[in-house]
């Protein structure tokens, strides 16, 4: 192994550069990670703008890339549960090169049928999505769930995650007609279009007016409001995201009379002690789904490494369905 890699390094200018940087060397509870996929989420292009910086980040100027999936090519000291050449996944700063540090408590093994650029797609929905619906939101099954802006790469993990695991209900919004059957496919029982329907009057109609359990946002702005008039007496409403916005003009009446719950949610200030429960969490139910295929990494696109401000652009694009990913290594 040579003593250097090629990374994308944020904060140097108003894209990625390209740089030859050190491999790192694992510390204590450390593994180095051989990256041969790497998923693009918003916040990496957040990074660039200085809008979102999570306490993983040390230094103006930083190896970018917040999720990757790959094998373990060295163990630091204290690590009892990863091995050289493990194929794992994880959610961690400094994904966009060849090489990367992970805490060893994030790293979350790879089931045999998926791929590199697969499971690349997974890691940031998956302990999103469980964090938010079962953590967060008390999930049981047998509860009816709305999913705002669910064709994202990261909703679109939320309807099946729901569905694997026993939601009565599975409604989910887009903003165009077209994207409709990808939702269906997913496992939503009922897709809305929020530019042509109203959110509340689908959702009450499809329920009998009992409206549904739980709601987790993805968009903010002032279809957060839009879903108080859709969640049921005693519902619980998550915001997860903030795409339409970080403002919103809600009903108090609504939030009153159906005594909803409302809850925000954000990786960025979570403690490592934190996130490492949020990835053992996964173990029991989610990964056991995505072996057996019921939970599927659903991918818009993936870009060679050198192809990286492409994959920014297209990203800033709004066109993606599904996640992109960059190929780092074959």
């Amino acid at each position: 192994m040579t003593d250097t890699m090629s990374a994308l390094v944020g904060g140097a200018g108003p894209d990625w550069v390209l740089r030859e940087l050190e491999i790192p060397t694992p510390g204590p509870g450390q593994i180095l990670i051989k990256v041969h996929a790497a998923g693009m989420n918003r916040a990496d292009i957040y990074m660039l703008e200085g809008s979102y910086s999570p306490n993983s980040k040390t230094s103006n100027v930083f190896t970018a890339g917040l999720e990757m999936a790959g094998e373990v090519a060295a163990v630091g000291a204290g690590v009892p549960s990863v091995a050289v050449g493990d194929r794992v996944m994880g959610v961690g700063l400094g994904a966009f090169a060849h090489f990367a540090l992970l805490d060893h408590r994030h790293a979350i093994a790879v089931p045999d049928s998926l791929s590199w650029t697969e499971a690349a797609a997974l890691p940031v929905g998956l302990a999103t999505e469980h964090d938010a619906l079962v953590t967060q939101g008390k999930f049981t099954a047998g509860q009816r769930v709305l999913i705002v802006g669910a064709t994202s790469a990261i909703g679109l993990l939320g309807v099946q995650l729901a569905k694997s695991l026993g939601a009565e209900l599975v409604a989910a919004t887009t903003t165009s007609d077209a994207k409709s059957a990808i939702l269906t496919e997913a496992g939503a029982d009922v897709v809305i279009n929020t530019k042509t329907d109203t959110l509340g009057d689908v959702i009450n109609s499809a329920t009998g007016w009992a409206g549904v359990d739980l709601v987790l946002d993805h968009v903010g702005g002032q279809l957060f409001a839009d879903t108080l008039p859709a969640t049921k007496l005693g519902g619980t409403i998550i915001n997860i995201g903030r795409l339409g916005g970080s403002e919103a003009t809600i009903d108090l009446d609504q939030l009153a009379f159906r005594r909803l719950r409302l809850q925000g949610t954000t990786f960025s200030v979570r403690t490592p002690d934190e996130l490492a429960d949020v990835c053992a969490a996964l173990v029991p139910e989610v990964l056991p789904a995505v072996a057996s295929g019921r939970i599927r990494p659903v991918t818009d696109r993936v870009f060679a490494f050198d192809d990286g401000l492409a994959a920014a652009n297209y990203l800033r694009s709004f066109q993606a369905v599904g996640k992109i990913i960059l190929e780092v290594e074959r």
